[in-house]
């Protein structure tokens, strides 16, 4: 991980920004998987997290496909160092009609799944940036607001991290966050 992590307070939530793995969050109890509708193991951030939970989270997912776009769903965490793993599936940015919708579907919907398992802190990567083409900048600041937004109601969840994996990333979500705050 590079450099310390860059927080920001809204409300009783703390939303911080690290450049690190998403698979290895040991002190968070959820972390989010940027999903296929399939829920199934993939390339970049889903491809990672079913290779380190083990073939344990794709035989739990099996039975939660398909999902749509903006949806979240939650299983254990099977071989990750958090219990539980949500899966959300973003838009693909240039076939989507209205992706910054979509996205901040995906983001509320995965405070939900939190939030109904009692869960106080997640990690999420930055959905939909890698193949699925969304811009980086718009996409931290849809993620970014719309966390902020529903931070004041929030009963359990007190923690969302932003892992960034690559510096682009990372310097993006902390502008916006920074910008916000």
């Amino acid at each position: 991980m590079a450099g310390d992590p860059v927080r920001r307070e809204f409300g009783p939530v703390v939303i911080e920004c690290v450049q690190g793995d998403i698979t290895n969050q040991p002190d968070v109890d959820a972390v989010v998987n940027a999903a296929n509708a399939e829920l199934a193991p993939g390339g970049g951030v889903a491809g990672a997290i079913h290779r380190v939970a083990g073939p344990g989270l794709y035989e739990e997912c099996r039975p939660l496909a398909l999902i749509r776009t903006g949806q979240a769903v939650i299983t254990s965490g099977h071989g990750l160092p958090s219990a539980w793993c949500i899966h959300t599936l973003g838009p693909v940015y240039d076939a989507s009609s209205d992706p910054a919708a979509e996205l901040a579907s995906c983001y509320r919907e995965m405070l939900d799944r939190a939030e109904g398992r009692e869960l106080r802190s997640l990690a999420t990567p930055a959905i939909s940036t890698g193949i699925f083409g969304y811009p980086v900048e718009e996409a931290a600041d849809v993620a970014l607001q719309t966390i902020a937004a529903r931070a004041p109601g929030l009963r359990t969840v007190r923690l969302v991290r932003f892992v960034l994996w690559g510096e682009i990333d990372h310097d993006a979500h902390v502008s916006v966050l920074e910008k916000i705050a």
